[in-house]
C-alpha cells in the first residue's frame, strides 16, 4: 500500500492499493475511519522508459477512447469537448471510440457536443452500452455512419423535449416557443441521421419512445448490434471439461 496522504483543503484521507494480480492502482477516499469511497483507478503503463501511472480515463483516451458516462451536463460536455479537440489536435485521421451510456440531459450541452462531433476530422465511432436515452440517443446516431454500434442489452430512448417557466405570462410564451423550436431542431437532425421521414420522427419523439438494439437498427438510430462472438478453443463446456481434466 502506498502511503495515505492527508489533504490540505478537507479532512479526508486518500489511499493507493495495488492489486496483486493486475497493474492497476485502486484509489479510495476515507470520509470516516468506518466509509470509503471507491474513486477512479490508476494504471501502470509499462514502456522502455520505466511505469507511469494513469488514471483509467486518460489510459483509456490514449487509446483515442472516449467515455460518456451519466446525465449531459455542461461539465460533462465540456471534458466531452476537451477530449475530442486533443485527439484530432494529435492525429486527424485515425477515429475516435465514443462510449455512451446516459440517461440524457441538458439540450444546449448535448448540441455543443454534437456540434464538435460534426465539426472534427476524425471519424467518431459510437457505441451505446447500457442505455442511450434522450440527448445521449442523439449522440450515439450522430456518429460516423456505418461506425454506430449498441451492444444486445442497450437500450435506447427518444422523446421530445421537456422544460419550465415561470414568471410573467409573456416570458412563460417565450419559453414555449423556445421549446417548439428546439423540438423541430431535434426532429430534424434525428431525421438525417435515421434517413427516416420528419413524420415518423414526430410520430416517434411524441412521447418516451424505448427501443431495444435491435430496434435501434432498424429504425436507424444505429447501423449494427454487436453480439459476442465464440470464444476460441472449442465450446465453452468444452473448454470447461478440459480444465477439469
Amino acid at each position: 500500500m502506498v502511503s495515505p496522504f492527508l489533504s490540505r483543503t478537507f479532512n479526508h484521507i486518500c489511499h493507493l492499493y495495488f492489486h496483486p494480480s493486475m497493474s492497476i492502482l485502486v484509489r479510495w477516499l476515507s470520509i470516516s475511519p468506518t466509509i470509503r469511497y471507491p474513486l477512479i483507478p490508476m494504471v501502470l503503463d509499462k514502456s522502455g522508459l520505466g511505469e507511469r501511472a494513469f488514471d483509467i480515463y486518460s489510459r483509456l483516451l490514449k487509446d483515442r477512447i472516449v467515455c460518456l458516462m451519466g446525465s449531459v451536463t455542461d461539465e460533462m460536455s465540456s471534458l466531452i469537448l476537451a477530449q475530442l479537440l486533443f485527439l484530432q489536435s494529435e492525429d486527424k485521421r485515425s477515429p475516435i471510440h465514443l462510449y455512451i451510456n446516459s440517461p440524457g440531459g441538458s439540450v444546449t450541452s448535448g448540441l455543443a457536443i454534437y456540434d464538435t462531433m460534426q465539426h472534427i476530422q476524425p471519424p467518431i465511432c459510437t457505441w451505446c452500452i447500457g442505455q442511450a436515452s434522450s440527448m445521449g440517443s442523439l449522440l450515439l446516431t450522430a456518429g460516423t455512419p456505418d461506425y454506430r454500434y449498441a451492444l444486445p442489452h442497450a437500450r435506447i430512448m427518444v422523446h421530445q423535449p421537456s422544460g419550465s417557466a415561470q414568471g410573467q405570462a409573456s416570458d412563460i410564451q417565450i419559453q414555449a416557443e423556445e421549446i417548439i423550436k428546439t423540438r423541430k431542431l431535434l426532429n430534424s437532425l434525428y431525421s438525417k441521421h435515421t434517413k427516416q421521414s420528419l413524420e415518423v420522427v414526430e410520430k416517434w419523439m411524441d412521447r418516451d419512445f424505448f427501443m431495444t438494439a435491435e430496434e435501434a437498427a432498424q429504425f436507424g438510430l444505429v447501423d449494427k448490434v454487436l453480439y459476442p462472438t465464440p470464444s476460441p478453443g472449442g465450446k465453452m463446456d468444452e473448454r470447461f471439461e478440459k480444465k477439469a481434466n
